[in-house]
């Protein structure tokens, strides 16, 4: 998708220099996957204390 936006050009230079990343496309490409990963993080945490397990679950039999 292709769109013009006005960027602020000291964020624009300190994510480059922290990532290492060269591209403004690049950037807001990193940018964007970083942001949907966070939120996806978030949602499960909004489950946390509130799946039941089945009685006799053992988790660390399925590790390994």
């Amino acid at each position: 998708m292709r769109t013009n936006i006005e960027l602020d050009a000291e964020k624009v230079r300190e994510a480059a220099s922290l990532s290492g990343i060269k591209t403004k496309r690049k950037l807001i490409d990193e940018a964007l996957s970083a942001f949907i990963k966070l939120h996806k993080r978030k949602s499960l945490l909004d489950l946390a204390g509130k799946i039941k397990f089945s009685k006799g679950y053992d988790y660390k039999s399925m590790r390994g």
